[in-house]
């Protein structure tokens, strides 16, 4: 594994300028708004003036593509490359951490002088050597896994007055969620230095539970909205209030002219409207939401502002990604670049600064993942990933062709009709797989006993699963008619002896596992122990060589004999007999 900090740097040929000429940069993601849920772009419902104010202040992409779900649209983000090539292509399994020798967006500003900061929802991992304090992040204010609420997090957190890492350490933050990360945000913008700051502000909202003080949704309760899609849409209202103030806070600290503010949504939209037709709610006339490799899944709302540079009410209507972004800001803001860098991306400042008349087609593939990618492609394979192949005249979903010109809302399959266009979309879909994948380790693995992390902590989020599926929400750890099982796939960094802990329940809400036997096998070591239904935890001593293996546990229900595995392990190197 080659270490972030030793990754051999140099610098970009373009004339840099003194620190204080380089611009500031803050990278906007808003979770599960869709496109449609803005007043900018016509939902009948919401009033959104400051997103508005971000969209007529700057330069809108209308052809802007991310990936249907969460985590793979942040690794692309943080890459320039393909989710499915960085190893994080889904949102749980053990699929949700970004390769380690990935080099992140966070890594180029802060080797090239730039203070740097995250506040908000990461999902690309959280233990070492994942979380992005160690991504090249400095300053780091976040919830863990994928929702405030979900599990990895304290039991208590509900989205208000919640338990935040900062900087890897726990602690209690009066206040609404999206209030907090903002809140955090200004913090940072606030802070007088000599250096620029880069500041990613991915927030966990508009993702559900669709929490929210009252007086944000019941305005849409009022209206006749069902209880939570008005939920939904309080989260998108608070959202828009704390973003005018972070853009008043620019304004106040004379920072608006040289700070480039890029604003996206992570996915299509979660709540705002169906996905189906007839239409229920609001798209913007797109087919598909969250989740969906129809148009409504991947396509959303992407705003950038910078004043000094940038002419006000600019529209694009060319093909472009979230992946577009890392290249562009090299170029704009004069980063270091490691020598062998390469991107599934290229840089849009020659659009966006009105220079794109020799703009090319390109071709973008989007993908919805599930654990196991199939290294055998045919259209007519059961399991097969859900895909989009798109250019600027063209989209093949599936196998499916539609002319997303004369058919933005992909009603008509014209495969038949245009037979060589839809075999050469999936010659181009089989040619990216097998690509992306050349190169594939299998799993991308927990590290255990490195010297940077003492202890290390997993969660049944984490499984690659061998029964049933995964879980989330902490409600599930207790429910009995629940059997499933999996392995975590780790990566012995030391070897020595090693402290597994394992439990049914987290450590801030200890309950009896109610099981009678468990059972452990990590590598080529097994182990069985008897317990009381009453203990809340197990613990194995073992001695493990360094190396890759896996790590799966069977725990036996002293009343029904179901057999589940254990929902926690907590995993420390108590006694090395290896240098790191």
């Amino acid at each position: 594994m080659k270490p972030l900090g030793s990754i051999c740097l140099l610098v970009c040929m373009a004339c840099i300028g003194s620190a204080r000429e380089r611009p500031n940069v803050i990278v906007i993601v808003a979770d599960d708004q869709g496109y449609g849920d803005m007043s900018c772009h016509g939902n009948p419902w919401l009033k959104t003036p400051n997103i508005d104010r971000l969209a007529a202040e700057g330069v809108q992409l209308e052809d802007y593509h991310v990936d249907p779900v969460c985590t793979p649209t942040r690794a692309a983000l943080m890459t320039g490359r393909y989710s499915s090539r960085v190893g994080a292509w889904t949102v749980t399994q053990g699929r949700q951490l970004l390769n380690p020798n990935e080099v992140t967006m966070a890594d180029l500003f802060a080797a090239s002088g730039y203070r740097t900061g995250m506040f908000g929802k990461w999902h690309l991992g959280d233990t070492w050597p994942y979380a992005p304090r160690y991504r090249g992040f400095q300053d780091v204010v976040r919830h863990l896994a994928g929702g405030i609420d979900e599990i990895g997090n304290p039991i208590t957190n509900d989205y208000f007055d919640d338990t935040y890492y900062r900087n890897g350490i726990p602690e209690q933050i009066p206040g609404y969620c999206t209030d907090v990360f903002f809140r955090e945000c200004q913090r940072m913008v606030s802070q007088a230095s000599e250096q620029p700051f880069f500041i990613y502000l991915p927030l966990n909202a508009m993702h559900s539970p669709h929490t929210v003080a009252d007086k944000y949704s019941a305005p849409f309760i009022a209206s006749g909205h069902s209880e939570e899609r008005s939920k939904f849409f309080g989260q998108i209202i608070n959202f828009d209030e704390n973003l005018g103030q972070l853009l008043d806070c620019l304004e106040s600290q004379q920072l608006s002219e040289n700070t480039i503010v890029i604003f996206m949504g992570d996915n299509g939209t979660a709540k705002g409207a169906s996905g189906g037709e007839p239409q229920d709610g609001f798209n913007a006339g797109m087919r598909g939401k969250k989740g969906s490799v129809y148009e409504g899944g991947h396509r959303v709302a992407c705003f950038v502002r910078w004043p000094a540079k940038l002419k006000a009410g600019g529209e694009i209507d060319k093909l472009t990604s979230c992946r577009d972004w890392l290249p562009t800001l090299i170029q704009w803001c004069g980063l270091n670049v490691p020598q062998d860098i390469h991107f599934d991306s290229q840089s849009i400042a020659d659009l966006l600064e009105g220079r794109g008349s020799g703009w090319s087609d390109r071709t973008l593939i989007v993908e919805r993942q599930g654990d196991r990618p199939r290294l055998e492609l045919s259209p007519k394979k059961h399991g097969m990933p859900h895909y989009a192949v798109l250019t600027e005249q063209w989209r093949l979903v599936d196998g499916e062709l539609y002319d997303i010109i004369h058919d933005p809302g992909q009603k008509q399959n014209v495969a038949a009709r245009h037979p060589d266009v839809a075999g050469e979309l999936q010659s181009q879909y089989e040619r990216y797989f097998a690509d992306v994948f050349a190169a594939d380790t299998n799993f991308t693995r927990f590290q255990l006993g490195a010297a940077e992390e003492s202890l290390t902590r997993l969660t049944v989020r984490d499984w690659h699963p061998t029964e049933g599926n995964v879980i989330w929400k902490q409600a599930q750890l207790s429910d009995d008619s629940i059997a499933i099982n999996g392995f975590w796939a780790v990566n012995v960094v030391r070897s020595g002896r090693y402290r597994i802990q394992l439990s049914r329940f987290p450590e801030d809400a200890p309950a009896p596992m109610g099981a009678r036997e468990v059972r452990l096998k990590i590598g080529d070591v097994q182990r069985t122990r008897q317990i009381s239904p009453s203990q809340a935890s197990i613990v194995f001593d073992i001695e493990l060589p360094v190396g890759e293996m896996l790590l799966q546990s069977w725990v036996t229900d002293a009343q029904t004999n179901i057999q589940r595995g254990a929902y926690f392990a907590n995993i420390e190197l108590i006694n090395s007999s290896s240098s790191p």
